[in-house]
């Protein structure tokens, strides 16, 4: 899962290991003032999550992955 703008993490909703349906919010990332959820692709189980609450992540960054 890859960030599709610039902005703050502001929540990691999922942690390495468990198990996330199509839709399920992973992470939260905060971009003009707006909170938008990072939702998993596909069920899947998490595999990494490579940011944490805080983090400035640019466009494009690989925020997790799933297995």
């Amino acid at each position: 899962m890859t960030a599709p703008m610039p902005g703050k993490i502001v929540g990691v909703k999922a942690a390495v290991g468990q198990a996330v349906k199509k839709g399920e919010t992973v992470l939260v990332l905060e971009a003009m003032k707006m909170e938008n959820d990072i939702v998993a692709p596909q069920d899947g189980t998490v595999a990494s999550i490579n940011v944490s609450t805080g983090d400035a992540v640019e466009s494009g960054a690989v925020l997790a992955t799933l297995n």
